[in-house]
């Protein structure tokens, strides 16, 4: 069984800084990719940021130069480092990983996050 676990989400105000942590764990031969979600209020959920095994990342164009996505392999964990931020990120973000297969998707229960003054 896998389990992705989400930090550090909160309330900050325009212009500063967050960083997301999510941690997978349980039974992990491979990781073959990794992403952050968002889901605002009365919106789909939308595909922010994703880094897969060798290291290629891709952006949603709404966080791109404000928003880095990056992993620590040996902990089996990524990191969303979110600054900037505007009134507009704010959401619940959401881990999703393909682990041990391409076909098994795996969600965390998210982190809120709020850009407010």
């Amino acid at each position: 069984q896998v389990q992705l676990v989400e930090s550090g989400g909160g309330l900050v105000q325009p212009g500063g800084s967050l960083r997301l942590s999510c941690v997978a764990r349980g039974s992990i031969f491979t990781i073959y990719a990794m992403r952050w979600y968002r889901q605002a209020p009365g919106k789909e959920r939308e595909l922010v940021a994703a880094i897969k095994d060798v290291g290629m990342t891709t952006y949603a164009d709404s966080v791109k130069g404000r928003f880095t996505i990056s992993r620590e392999i040996a902990k089996n964990t990524i990191y969303l480092q979110m600054n900037s931020l505007k009134p507009d990120d704010t959401a619940v973000y959401y881990c999703n990983a393909n682990i041990n297969s391409w076909s098994t998707s795996y969600w965390g229960g998210g982190t809120l996050v709020t850009v407010s003054s």
